[in-house]
């Protein structure tokens, strides 16, 4: 049987903690975790910006066939589209926003491009590919980069 003062050296003994080894191998892949992940997650983030971006344009160009199918012609009144406030109008989580569609008549046939742009300068720096998307009225989709150079199609969309 042990005695008091064999059980108090035993417990101190126990509590000695980490040593500066294994201190600094926890630090290093913390590290390595934290290289790899923050990347991805920053990646992941300007993609849930995009899908904002694209989704907002689609619903609009939705709200536009609408008001063709009633109207025969479309607007780039945000009244008429169901939107409250101004052109550009801020989408999303406050990245990129939409600016008043350009409607056009070519031979006879009315038409509409609608863009979405990077509003932050933090959103431009982080994602320059896709600085703008384009929708038109016939189902065409585009993108630019922060330079002005049109991305293939799947890049963005």
């Amino acid at each position: 049987m042990r005695t008091h003062s064999q059980m108090r050296w035993h417990a101190r003994r126990g509590v000695l903690g980490f040593t500066l080894i294994e201190l600094m191998i926890t630090v290093l892949v913390v590290g390595i975790l934290s290289a790899i992940a923050y990347p991805i997650y920053e990646h992941q983030v300007a993609q849930a910006h995009r899908t904002d971006a694209r989704n907002a344009l689609l619903e609009l160009a939705a709200r536009e066939e609408r008001y063709f199918a009633m109207y025969n012609a479309y607007t780039s009144n945000e009244g008429d589209l169901g939107y409250t406030g101004s052109w550009p109008i801020t989408i999303g989580s406050g990245y990129y926003a939409i600016e008043s569609p350009n409607v056009t008549s070519t031979n006879g046939q009315p038409a509409f491009s609608l863009t979405a742009v990077t509003v932050s300068a933090y959103q431009a720096q982080e994602d320059p590919t896709c600085s703008t998307f384009t929708v038109t009225s016939t189902g065409a989709e585009s993108s630019t980069d922060s330079a002005g150079n049109t991305n293939p199609a799947d890049t963005c969309w």
